[in-house]
């Protein structure tokens, strides 16, 4: 709910009493521009300065005491600049000894036989608090009580920014963004009150009780963007119901050289559903590693073929555009036209693959990037596919999906999302997902070993490569750290394993090698021409080797769940049983406990869930994705169940004749012009 329209007539910042250009730099500095930021300018934290009584305060704990002065403070100094003020007070007939280091100054402000309120540690063998604010009124207020704190900058301080707050709090009148029906629904506060009470709170009930409310908005505000955003991507004018041929659909299925899997199956049926609709398709499809979702995507391409249309499928590697264009030949035969659209792809070669494609001679176009240049022209596209979409940012994926009007779209990711992120990051999607793998394929046995049993583990993957199978081995750093000391590195067991097993059976895997250099290894890998292949996490996204039947991850604490299983999924993609070996010695209870779980199962979609639990939904994707949306109450983990209700009452409005009314002429102003505002990925 940042940047919008809180309050109902301009008021601007320059109108604030003590605002001077000085003060108002520093405003801009903490990314304060308008009022509306200013409201929304959150503390971080609250001071609870609640008076209690000694006798019931924990020893080491913080409190806050009123007492009388009974002794002259005394300062002594000692050090560079350095001091200690000791005072003692009676407090409900305890006497109390009070420091204060550093705080000379306080001793020309206590008097003999003045009341003061005291805020510090208590030490109860010592009958002592070690201080660290002192108030000088009778009894502190009720603000004094539960203080907020806000980030500064130097330039202002805590005071005059509150100050702020509460003049503009009482000047202005906020826009209320819920129905009075809602809030007596879910028992909400008004906006204005949550405000007030978020920045001025009088006890912590009522902090929370405001902080329930906002949440609540900012989750219903959001997922009414959501519902909309999905609305306007289904309805276009241009779209139309895709008439595919089931019957050459059903022969396609039929020679397939397997049988589908009921959640395949399901897949494709709520794929073809949309499809069949006039309505723009805008899905995410999910599975595990191995659970065939290519599979799923290739019967949808072969269906857009028989209705006249062609397909698109973008994917963030050339390696991977590769593998799917070999994988999709494979399947199709010769019943496609199958063409692969790379950086790679230059010259006269380019030229020729974009005047066919041009003219519609080209069925299936698979490409990284490259698909999404302005002279890559599709004669009739019916159909775009992102595979590992969150890798790709909004707007490569909207340049894709505006290649034709009418463009239904498909994402694909093998990290399981969990419900409460296909909620908040991808609530604008229908979502599919293949739970089941292949019949044929046998789970990954996992196991977990401390670096000190490092040899059995290399004798456990000799058996393997003795029985002609290949192997990977992961490290989380490609050089060694002074910070890291403790984590192995990629290049330095790389030669060790070198000189283990002979410098041919080994090759090497990273970040730093060029896009060539690193398909050249993978291809050798693929080819069998090594058995070993080194290499950090550069491979979680990388060809399929069924031959790969064991995998080392070194290291393996440093780690998120989601990545270990997105790992231990380059194994186990045939009929031959496959091993993980987790080498950790965990210091950590997370550390042991993540270990724990990779052990106990290889369902993706469990994992993901305990590896939000685990590590919040800011880490979940490794690096920041825009996609989380930035809540400044709400969280999408803590506050799930709340984000089920806003989702369900969100969806209720769209669908109701009441939100296109002129009682909701604001809410719907405000979303239209926030829409191109939100990211989601």
């Amino acid at each position: 709910m940042t940047k919008v329209n809180l309050i109902e007539s301009p008021y601007p910042l320059t109108k604030i009493k003590g605002l001077g250009p000085k003060r108002l730099a520093v405003l801009n500095e903490l990314n304060i521009h308008t009022v509306e930021d200013l409201i929304l300018y959150l503390p971080m934290r609250y001071e609870d300065n609640t008076v209690i009584d000694l006798n019931q305060a924990d020893d080491q704990s913080m409190v806050t005491v009123v007492g009388e002065v009974y002794s002259t403070p005394t300062v002594a100094f000692f050090g560079r600049n350095k001091s200690k003020l000791t005072v003692h007070i009676m407090v409900n007939q305890i006497a109390v000894k009070c420091v204060f280091f550093n705080q000379p100054y306080l001793k020309k402000k206590i008097e003999l036989h003045q009341m003061v309120t005291i805020k510090g540690k208590w030490q109860r063998n010592k009958q002592e608090i070690n201080g660290t604010r002192m108030f000088f009124q009778q009894s502190n207020t009720e603000e004094e009580q539960f203080e907020p704190v806000y980030r500064i900058k130097e330039g202002i301080k805590q005071k005059p920014l509150r100050e702020m707050i509460r003049q503009v709090l009482q000047d202005v009148t906020i826009h209320e963004w819920l129905s009075d029906e809602l809030r007596k629904k879910y028992k909400l506060e008004s906006l204005s009150d949550t405000l007030k009470a978020l920045h001025f709170a009088k006890d912590k009930p009522s902090l929370m009780k405001a902080r329930r409310t906002y949440a609540f908005t900012e989750l219903f505000m959001f997922e009414l963007r959501m519902q909309w955003l999905n609305r306007l991507e289904k309805s276009s004018d241009e779209a139309v119901e895709v008439e595919y041929n089931i019957t050459l659909v059903k022969q396609f299925i039929e020679r397939l050289p397997f049988e589908l899997t009921d959640a395949q199956k399901n897949s494709v049926n709520e794929i073809f559903r949309d499809l069949k609709a006039p309505i723009r398709m805008h899905r995410l499809l999910q599975g595990d590693v191995g659970s065939g979702k290519t599979v799923v995507a290739a019967i949808c391409m072969y269906a857009l073929k028989t209705a006249g249309y062609q397909s698109a499928l973008m994917v963030p590697t050339e390696i991977l555009a590769e593998q799917h264009a070999e994988s999709l030949v494979q399947l199709f035969g010769d019943t496609m036209n199958v063409a692969l659209l790379t950086g790679s792809v230059k010259g006269k070669k380019r030229k020729l693959l974009l005047e066919q494609l041009k003219a519609g001679e080209i069925d299936c176009l698979i490409g990284t990037h490259a698909l999404i240049q302005d002279d890559v022209v599709f004669q009739q596209v019916g159909l775009v596919i992102t595979d590992e979409q969150h890798r790709f940012g909004v707007n490569q994926r909207q340049l894709l999906r505006e290649k034709g009007a009418m463009t239904n779209v498909l994402f694909m990711t093998a990290t399981p999302i969990p419900r409460t992120l296909a909620i908040s990051v991808f609530g604008e999607m229908d979502v599919s997902s293949i739970k089941q793998l292949p019949k044929g394929r046998k789970p990954i046995i996992t196991s977990w070993s401390k670096h000190e049993a490092y040899e059995q583990v290399l004798n456990q993957m000799t058996a393997e490569l003795q029985k002609g199978r290949q192997a990977y081995v992961i490290c989380p750093l490609i050089e060694s750290s002074e910070h890291l000391e403790d984590v192995q590195n990629v290049v330095a067991l790389f030669e060790s394993l070198q000189q283990y097993y002979g410098e041919q059976r080994v090759g090497l895997l990273h970040g730093k090698l060029t896009a060539d250099e690193k398909d050249t290894v993978m291809q050798r890998f693929s080819n069998h021409e090594i058995d070993i292949l080194v290499s950090t996490t550069v491979v979680e996204v990388g060809v399929n080797v069924p031959n790969a039947t064991f995998m080392m991850i070194y290291d393996a604490d440093r780690f998120g769940l989601s990545t270990l299983h997105q790992l231990r999924g380059r194994v186990g993609r045939s009929e031959h049983q496959s091993y993980c070996v987790l080498i950790a010695s965990p210091k950590t209870e997370t550390g042991i406990e993540r270990m724990t779980i990779m052990t106990q199962t290889t369902d993706g979609f469990e994992l993901s869930e305990r590896d939000l639990e685990m590590r919040g939904p800011g880490d979940f994707f490794g690096v920041k994705q825009s996609g989380l949306p930035d809540f400044l109450v709400a969280n999408v983990v803590e506050d799930y169940k709340m984000l089920e209700v806003a989702r369900d009452e969100a969806g209720e409005l769209i669908q109701s004749g009441a939100f296109f009314t002129d009682a909701y002429t604001h809410l719907r102003v405000f979303i239209e012009e926030n829409l191109l505002h939100t990211s989601f990925d």
